[in-house]
C-alpha cells in the first residue's frame, strides 16, 4: 500500500527539511542584531526589534503566510518588481515567511541568553581591556551561544512542525504530499500516521543533533578553562 508512494514521501521530506534548515539558519543571522538590539539599554533601538518581534510571534504563521503568498500580489509595485518570479512561487513565500517568523523567536532566544551572561565575566573582559565589541565578540555571544543552544534546539523542532502548513499555499512538502496521496487513495489515517511517523523521526533526530553539539560545546569550553 505505501511502497508505491515512498518515492513522493521522499521528496516531501527532503522539501520539508530543506525549508526548515534555510528558515533556521538564515534566521539565525537575521536573529543576531535583533536579539542584540532588544539586549540594549536605550529604548530607541529596542523600538524597533521589539516591534518586529511583537508582530511576529503575536500572529499566527499561517495568517504570515497568507500575507505574504496573497497579498504581495496585490501590489503592482511588487508585480512589477525584479523579484515577483520569486514572491509568485509558493516556496520563496513559504521560506521568507517560515524565516521572519522563526527569526523573532530566535532573537528573544538569543536576548535572554545574552542577558544571562553572569555581569562578572564581562566585567573581567572589560577590566582586561577589551572594547564593547570585543567583550561582545570573544565572551558575551560564546557564552550565550552556549546558554541559549537548548532553547534554539527547541524551535527548530517547533518550526519543524509548523511547516505543515505550507501545504495551504500549494506547496508540495511532506503534508502537501500526504494530502495528494489521501485525495486519490482515501486511506486518511494509513498516510497520516505515516506523516506523523516521519516527523517524529526526524524530531528524534534534530534531539540528538543538538544534544552532541551542547556535549561538544561543554567540552571546548572545558578545555579552554
Amino acid at each position: 500500500m505505501i511502497q508505491p508512494w515512498l518515492p513522493q514521501l521522499w521528496e516531501g521530506t527532503l522539501v520539508t527539511l530543506e525549508l526548515v534548515g534555510l528558515a533556521v539558519l538564515i534566521g539565525l543571522i537575521l536573529a543576531i542584531p535583533l536579539g542584540l538590539g532588544r539586549a540594549s539599554r536605550h529604548w530607541y533601538i529596542r523600538a524597533v526589534p521589539y516591534s518586529y518581534i511583537f508582530f511576529f510571534r503575536g500572529t499566527p504563521l499561517i495568517l504570515q503566510l497568507f500575507l505574504v503568498y496573497y497579498g504581495l500580489s496585490q501590489f503592482a509595485v511588487v508585480r512589477d518588481s525584479m523579484f515577483w518570479p520569486y514572491l509568485r512561487e509558493p516556496y520563496w513565500c513559504a521560506l521568507i515567511t517560515m524565516t521572519l517568523h522563526t527569526a523573532a523567536y530566535i532573537a528573544e532566544i538569543l536576548r535572554g541568553a545574552i542577558q544571562a551572561v553572569p555581569p562578572g565575566e564581562v566585567e573581567a573582559a572589560r577590566a582586561l581591556g577589551m572594547s564593547r565589541s570585543q567583550a561582545l565578540q570573544y565572551i558575551i555571544l560564546p557564552r550565550a551561544i552556549r546558554i541559549g543552544l537548548p532553547a534554539y534546539g527547541n524551535e527548530v523542532i517547533l518550526m519543524l512542525k509548523a511547516s505543515a502548513v505550507v501545504y495551504t499555499v500549494t506547496l508540495m512538502d511532506l503534508m502537501g504530499v500526504v494530502r495528494t496521496i489521501n485525495s486519490r487513495t482515501y486511506q486518511f489515517e494509513l498516510f497520516f500516521l505515516v506523516a506523523g511517523l516521519i516527523y517524529l523521526t526526524i524530531t528524534i533526530l534534530f534531539t540528538q543533533v543538538f544534544k552532541l553539539v551542547e556535549r561538544w560545546l561543554k567540552i571546548e569550553a572545558s578545555r579552554k578553562r
